[in-house]
């Protein structure tokens, strides 16, 4: 979110909250619209892939996933699965060292949380605040790579699949679009 729209955001709050029991607008009714404009800001700026790197192999149809224990947060691999299917890949998870020998290509992950209150939301939560992704042949060679690097706006409480979804696609095309 731009620091104009911040301030914005945070002149209407304060007005707000000096409005007193005589309005037009009620208070409850004029939060709810600060959250649809938050929200709007959010959806306005949508997470960037960065520091794509693609050798240009042949299409993917399958890959397993490497299964990061590191990495605690549980919407993650499911978001990763889901963007794959997207792009026309089929994935399976395997722990470290598990996956059957069959497997010609690996998605191997790493990342990073943190912790905070969402706007309106009552305790801390974890959200993803960075993350890349590297894709490699099973002999180890990387095929491709692409990185999530988390924002400190409102953004960061969008959904982990949302944030993945550009970093996926740029891993499987090359394209960071």
């Amino acid at each position: 979110m731009r620091t104009g729209t911040t301030l914005t955001l945070t002149a209407l709050t304060a007005l707000l909250m000096q409005l007193q029991g005589c309005s037009t607008i009620a208070p409850m009714a004029a939060w709810e619209l600060l959250k649809v404009g938050g929200s709007a800001a959010m959806a306005a700026q949508p997470p960037r892939p960065v520091n794509t790197i693609h050798h240009g192999d042949a299409p993917i149809k399958e890959v397993c996933v490497e299964y990061n224990r590191e990495l605690p947060l549980d919407e993650l691999v499911p978001a990763l699965q889901a963007e794959l299917k997207t792009q026309g890949v089929q994935s399976r998870v395997y722990d470290v060292g598990a996956g059957p020998s069959a497997c010609e290509y690996w998605l191997r992950y790493v990342g990073s949380i943190a912790w905070g209150v969402p706007p309106l939301g009552e305790g801390h939560r974890p959200y993803l605040s960075s993350a890349a992704l590297s894709l490699h042949r099973a002999d180890g060679r990387l095929l491709a790579s692409s990185a999530y690097a988390g924002q400190d706006t409102l953004a960061r409480w969008a959904t982990t699949r949302k944030k993945i979804a550009p970093v996926v696609k740029a891993l499987i095309t090359g394209f960071e679009t």
